[in-house]
């Protein structure tokens, strides 16, 4: 995270809008795409592979999400503030089904249950950030 505000403050055009909760966002969201994307293909060796499909495509559609919000979130050049807002939002719902999907295999799998953790905190960053742009 130490990396992400410095960079995020360096830049020409620092905002000052919600720039805490911005950088939390983004941490959150390279976080969180990497454990999904490590959830997906751990689940993927997994015995009884077919019972984690769903699990499996929620995982990798939250990490493509979470990708494009930290990527958008770390754009400091200009504004767009609506489309990140719905970004942030995608995001968010993205990492909500996604930990809800985890959550039910949890008790067997060690990954899905992190993921489902990481999944929450993401969640709440996306929505903290899009509260205050």
């Amino acid at each position: 995270m130490m990396h992400a505000a410095e960079m995020l403050q360096s830049h020409p055009n620092h905002l000052a809008m919600g720039e805490d909760a911005l950088t939390r966002c983004v941490v959150a969201c390279y976080d969180c795409a990497q454990t999904c994307a490590s959830c997906a293909d751990a689940c993927l060796a997994e015995d009884g592979v077919e019972h984690l499909s769903q699990c499996i495509r929620l995982d990798l559609d939250c990490a493509d999400l979470c990708c494009a919000a930290g990527a958008m979130a770390t754009r400091r050049t200009g504004t767009n503030r609506d489309v990140l807002r719905h970004v942030l939002a995608a995001c968010e719902a993205a990492c909500r089904t996604c930990a809800e999907e985890c959550e039910r295999h949890a008790d067997m799998h060690e990954h899905c249950r992190i993921c489902a953790e990481v999944c929450r905190t993401c969640e709440a960053a996306c929505r903290d950030a899009a509260a205050e742009i």
